[in-house]
């Protein structure tokens, strides 16, 4: 048989770029985590009339066991990911959410239905972190910047197509919201298998510290369950006291264990890296602010327009649509502006989305007039600030420790998803449709999430490192 060209000049035939082909993989399983979480938000009401008798407070563990689980285990998972293996972690991860995704939609009970979505918790916290520290350690340095801004367009489009995809998989069954994750869990895990390389951190031989490990899981663990169930239990009651008493003890476990221990779970000298550091400061801020404004305009839908899950979801919809496009336009402002200036300015948008709706909202709700303009620069916000901030957070960090400092900064944005909500649920109280009390607690609400929005606009100008302006 005839050999090619390059055989016969005794040249190596050329290596496929597979670089989009990867970047796809990570994206898709980082979608589907975040994808999840919005149709469970939609679909909160139809599981909870599946299941007669459930109480409020026992359908919340349905959202919370998730949230606080999740919280929990990212950075844990992430640093064991980069001393064991990425590729291993972000396969068990996407195998353990799919299979947890599965029994979600046949759970017998309430409460097997809240095991399911802890098992989904931890399959999440251990493959987001390593899709992002795969996609930093596997393609080519001068892709990085740009793919990370990627998967984090990617990860706020699901918020666009999640409420309007549960409403209508609600129309059929809740169970529905769930099984869409398995075929979307085998694609991913095929295509790892047969394209993603294994990387690990070779320089660490001894196992990073299982006592901090454990006590960093409490700490994040213990101060979600305290600020998403505060408000149930009091803030001065005796559990919520005897919860923030432990998480403070297990945070300094953390404190002391990072500066003793060989092979800390959180190495210090992250903290260290000036981008890394402001970069978590505003994830935090910006999440609260997101974190609040979201359920907020869902909560003002549905209880001053009285909108359904389906509608709902359409009318939330152009903000997240946005993302997208303003991802891509902010890509190429990346060229004149500095990565802070760029996040300060999303931050900025997200602040004056928020007084726009508080400015123009009356006690006769009007979608058109009151709420889109605001949302729609909530969506640019989020458009030029996300992207930008997860990508500047990441790429100034060495290649050992880029699944820990990922994880770092997801558990900052989930814990600012759990204190937005705290936030805004204590400013809205008990709702009474159509009251003025109503409209003056959603204007309160909404001046709270622009002042957040504002600090977030500050701590944005941290992010870029003095000697590089441009990056």
């Amino acid at each position: 048989m005839r050999g090619s060209a390059a055989e016969t000049l005794g040249e190596a035939p050329p290596v496929r770029d597979r670089s989009n082909l990867i970047l796809l993989v990570l994206c898709s399983a980082a979608f589907m985590a975040l994808l999840d979480v919005f149709v469970v938000n939609v679909a909160f009401t139809a599981i909870g009339d599946s299941y007669s008798g459930s109480e409020l407070s026992d359908l919340s563990w349905v959202l919370n066991g998730y949230t606080i689980v999740y919280a929990a285990l990212l950075i844990p998972a992430g640093r064991l990911a980069d001393r064991h293996g990425r590729k291993a972690g972000f396969i068990a991860g996407v195998a353990l959410f799919s299979l947890a995704s599965l029994a979600c939609a046949f759970a017998p009970s309430l409460w097997w239905l809240v095991a399911f979505r802890v098992l989904q918790a931890a399959g999440a916290a251990a493959l987001t972190p390593t899709s992002l520290g795969l996609l930093l350690t596997t393609l080519p340095a001068e892709r990085r910047a740009g793919a990370v801004k990627i998967w984090a367009t990617s990860t706020a489009l699901a918020g666009a197509i999640g409420p309007v995809l549960g409403g209508l998989l609600v129309k059929v069954s809740w169970g529905w919201i769930f099984l869409i994750n398995v075929p979307l869990g085998v694609a991913a895990i095929v295509g790892a298998v047969l394209l993603l390389p294994e990387t690990k951190d070779s320089s660490v031989t001894r196992i990073p510290d299982v006592l901090g490990a454990v006590a960093i899981a409490i700490g994040f663990g213990g101060l979600a369950l305290a600020l998403v169930k505060g408000g149930e239990w009091g803030w001065t009651d005796r559990s919520t006291l005897l919860v923030f008493a432990v998480t403070v003890a297990a945070l300094l476990v953390v404190a002391i264990r990072m500066v003793r221990h060989p092979v800390p779970i959180i190495d210090p000298a992250l903290l260290r890296v000036r981008s890394f550091f402001w970069s978590n400061v505003t994830a935090l801020l910006f999440c609260i602010a997101f974190g609040a404004v979201l359920p907020s305009v869902i909560l003002r839908l549905q209880t001053g327009l009285q909108y359904d899950a389906l509608i709902t979801g359409l009318a939330v919809a152009p903000g997240p649509l946005l993302v997208p496009f303003v991802a891509a336009l902010g890509q190429r402002l990346g060229k004149r502006m500095s990565a802070g200036k760029l996040v300060a300015l999303g931050n900025a948008f997200v602040g004056l989305g928020a007084v726009l709706m508080a400015i123009s909202a009356s006690v006769d709700v009007n979608y058109w007039s009151q709420l889109l303009p605001g949302w729609m620069l909530v969506g640019v916000g989020v458009g030029l600030a996300l992207p930008n901030l997860l990508a500047k957070a990441t790429v100034d960090l060495p290649p050992a420790r880029v699944s820990t400092g990922s994880a770092i900064v997801n558990t900052s944005r989930q814990l600012g998803y759990v204190l937005g909500v705290t936030l805004l649920v204590a400013i809205l109280g008990t709702l009474t449709t159509g009251a003025a009390n109503s409209l003056d607690s959603f204007r309160w609400a909404w001046w709270a999430i622009a002042t957040v929005g504002l600090l977030a606009t500050l701590t944005s100008f941290g992010i870029t490192t003095p000697s590089q302006p441009n990056k």
